[in-house]
């Protein structure tokens, strides 16, 4: 497939120049999943392949949660390393028994490239794995190359609180904010000056990126990172919305507009509509929605709920309308629920409590 003219070209699509002459040859593993792909959506790990024996020998691969493959549909699934079908090396699991590479993964290996596709929110566990692989390659001596991808959200706008780290979990490890407003890039040089000094990073650059843009912006393909992150527009309004994982309301899982559609076999869709679009939120539309699960909360049960249309991003808040979907609800709806732990390997703390980074009574009196 021959490559578009994009006006944001990502480090994939030209390591032959960006190659750190240092690391000329060095035994590389690369952390990866199915949204790891160059402007010609081919997968990072044939462009690795492509030049494995000439800038470096590909020795290993990773995957971080929902599977190298992009297996696994929901959260909270682990996953088991294996061998690559074709090339024999292994494909080590990074969301299994190990979130952190242990010292066996990494022996032999000179570097370890991270090419993974964010969404700019905190609770998206592919910044964690980021920084477990840093904290691991600190103590191993492994060199850490992260190739730069834009933030489809913006790299200049934040919201909501900043993990309190006695919140900690694998949806916050390290004190940011929930829309963090940072590239990967960016985000593994902070963890490097603020939690791992010794660790050797290089991040290979973007061109022609404008920190302000949203991801269509940049004519780069977009790839679903995740199962449930199928769009651009899910990426808009999920730093609020992943907040309903935390609770008996549907965040649209199962559905074909998850974080998008939300809503509960318990809800009335036009009492809710009316009532959230007298609040006037910013740059949002809420319409009636009536939806049945395929699978996960409400599975088969027929829900009433609502669609977030976001009619200006610029103006949307997503931090504040999900706080403020749930504010409501809670007040309106008796069979409203906080979810019981565990998730995401939390098994004290609400799982309200992980996603905010902080006490839930800080947020909702």
């Amino acid at each position: 497939m021959k490559a578009n003219k994009n006006k944001v070209t990502i480090p994939l699509d030209r390591l032959p120049a960006l190659w750190p002459q240092a690391l000329k040859n060095a035994a590389v593993g690369a952390v990866l999943h199915p949204a790891s792909v160059s402007a010609d959506l081919t997968h990072a790990s044939d462009v690795l392949k492509s030049h494995d024996g000439n800038l470096f020998r590909l020795k290993a691969l990773f995957g971080p949660q929902h599977g190298y493959l992009g297996q696994t549909q929901d959260n909270m699934i682990e996953w088991q390393s294996f061998n690559h079908p074709q090339w024999g090396i292994p494909i080590y699991s990074l969301y299994g028994a190990n979130r952190e590479p242990t010292a066996e993964m990494l022996k032999g290996l000179d570097v370890l490239l991270v090419d993974m596709q964010d969404v700019g929110a905190r609770y998206y566990t592919f910044i964690w794995t980021l920084y477990l692989c840093m904290r691991a390659c600190e103590k191993a001596g492994v060199h850490v190359v992260v190739l730069e991808r834009p933030n489809p959200i913006d790299s200049v706008t934040t919201e909501g609180p900043v993990l309190d780290l006695e919140y900690k979990s694998f949806v916050g490890l390290h004190p940011i904010q929930v829309r963090h407003g940072k590239t990967i890039g960016q985000l593994a040089e902070q963890f490097k000056r603020e939690a791992f000094p010794s660790c050797a990073l290089t991040v290979l650059p973007m061109e022609g990126h404008d920190p302000r843009d949203y991801f269509e912006a940049t004519g780069l393909p977009w790839v679903l990172p995740s199962p449930n992150m199928p769009t651009v527009d899910t990426t808009v309004v999920y730093p609020g919305m992943c907040l309903l994982e935390a609770t008996n309301l549907s965040e649209g899982r199962g559905t074909t507009k998850p974080f998008e559609i939300f809503g509960a076999a318990y809800i009335d869709a036009r009492d809710l509509c009316g009532k959230l679009n007298r609040l006037g939120l910013p740059g949002a539309h809420f319409r009636e929605a009536h939806f049945q699960p395929t699978f996960h909360k409400f599975h088969g049960q027929l829900c009433g709920g609502a669609q977030i249309h976001v009619l200006d991003r610029k103006a949307f808040l997503p931090w504040r309308t999900a706080l403020e979907i749930l504010k409501l609800i809670r007040a309106d709806y008796p069979d409203f629920r906080w979810k019981e732990p565990p998730y995401e390997y939390e098994a004290k703390k609400l799982p309200i409590e992980v996603l905010i980074g902080g006490p839930v009574t800080g947020v909702f009196p």
